[in-house]
């Protein structure tokens, strides 16, 4: 078996786990969630979604692993997954003050590798960024809608 079908099979295990139904609603909420600040991380990982937050970012940070250690074909990766990118944008401007506060000074360094590894990383973590939050924004409008309908309807 070649190198690159073995990173098809671990790629495609890494997809399999991803569709675990707890793994599915941890990352439903994350992608809704979007820290604006450390404490907002802080909120989160204190409170009811700490094993969401936990399950999603350390996920990731295990199957960048993967990439950086040669198991997994980075290029073959990259093609095949961008969700950790849109993690990575979320963390990544308090990654310091989470590596301070966990006392971890490697925390999530293995998903900030892959990450920023990739062409274009900078550009490509804002772009998920301001995604992230345009999606964010969406759904809060459409949940008001809904609500404001369902209120008139009432």
């Amino acid at each position: 078996m070649t190198d690159k079908a073995r990173s098809a099979e671990l790629i495609l295990r890494l997809y399999e786990l991803r569709r675990e139904a707890v793994m599915r609603e941890a990352r439903d909420w994350f992608f809704s969630f979007n820290p604006e600040s450390f404490e907002d991380i802080q909120r989160a990982v204190m409170g009811e979604h700490s094993a969401y937050v936990r399950m999603v970012t350390t996920y990731w940070d295990m199957a960048c692993s993967f990439v950086n250690h040669g198991a997994v074909d980075a290029e073959m990766f990259n093609d095949a997954n961008a969700e950790h990118v849109f993690v990575f944008a979320k963390i990544q401007p308090f990654l310091e003050q989470i590596r301070a506060n966990n006392g971890n000074p490697a925390a999530f360094r293995h998903l900030e590798q892959a990450v920023m590894a990739t062409p274009q990383a900078e550009e490509r973590v804002a772009r998920a960024r301001a995604m992230s939050k345009a999606i964010a924004q969406a759904r809060a409008a459409a949940n008001e809608e809904r609500t404001e309908a369902d209120a008139a309807n009432a």
